[in-house]
């Protein structure tokens, strides 16, 4: 039996898509409405990926894009700065020369965003946006490997682009849209982190349905299971479609409720978001 495949006896991934539904709506309206408040909106600001992944990207509109980032940075001394601006690989370079707010540097990699490509390009863009400056990679599952039940390939596949990251941390991607069971997505979640991952994260909003609360709620399981068992305490990242921050504070929900306050922090809670941003400080 691989290594692997021990791991995944410790898990019991029997779980009912109606049952999880059911149990995630309830937790919503139980708890949601009570953390719809400006202190919990300001705390969501601060755990925001400000994303710009667009075909049109180019180094002049991703220098204006950190520009923005550089003039919120203390002008709201009771709001934070967003934790990080995640670009393209080859665009990490622009945010390091731009970037003056204390801010982190996440970038898409891997053949973002279907991972359909040579694991050594994986290898070599992930080592080549940390030496442009990425504090961060976000990587994509390797799904079509994980549905064939390859999980030697998948899980090998991490573990090296995790080498690679050096000190950046990893997030792996799991896109959850085209997984669509609550068991497939935390199966998948608890390989990526024995793998190395740092955080798991829904989707990459590239083709497929973005995060759910489903999926969320599945994804806290896994972290909070394996947490218990190997005292490894593993981030969450929400993203795709997320807009509104009566979205955003019911994913935040989800994650105290199934991890607790400690988890609601940059460190272990993000959500992927380009107008996300606009519409928390509206609302604030």
């Amino acid at each position: 039996m691989s290594n692997y495949q021990q791991i995944l006896k410790q898990f019991d991934f029997n779980l009912d898509d109606s049952v999880v539904s059911q149990k995630v709506a309830e937790l919503i309206d139980k708890n949601a409405s009570a953390n719809n408040t400006p202190e919990v909106l300001k705390l969501i600001h601060s755990c925001i990926d400000n994303t710009s992944l667009n075909t049109e990207d180019s180094k002049e509109s991703i220098w204006k894009f950190v520009e923005a980032v550089n003039a919120f940075d203390g002008s709201r001394p009771d709001i934070r700065n967003v934790a990080a601006i995640c670009v393209y690989p080859n665009l990490v370079k622009t945010v390091k020369d731009a970037l003056t707010a204390d801010v982190r540097i996440a970038a898409v990699s891997g053949g973002f965003p279907s991972a359909q490509t040579f694991v050594e390009v994986k290898i070599a863009e992930t080592a080549l946006a940390v030496i442009d400056g990425a504090d961060e990679i976000d990587i994509v599952l390797n799904v079509g490997n994980f549905l064939d039940g390859d999980y030697e390939e998948v899980c090998t596949e991490i573990e090296e682009v995790k080498a690679a990251c050096r000190h950046a941390r990893l997030k792996v991607i799991l896109e959850t849209g085209l997984l669509k069971s609550a068991a497939a997505i935390k199966k998948a979640a608890i390989l990526s982190i024995y793998s190395g991952a740092d955080f798991i994260k829904t989707s990459t909003g590239k083709g497929y349905p973005g995060a759910t609360p489903e999926a969320a709620y599945a994804i806290c399981m896994a972290i909070r299971e394996y947490n218990a068992k190997y005292n490894g305490k593993i981030g969450i990242k929400v993203s795709g479609g997320i807009r509104t921050p009566e979205e955003a504070v019911n994913y935040y929900t989800i994650v105290k409720e199934m991890l607790g306050k400690e988890w609601l922090t940059p460190d272990f809670f993000r959500i992927g978001a380009s107008s996300l941003v606009g519409n928390l400080l509206k609302s604030i």
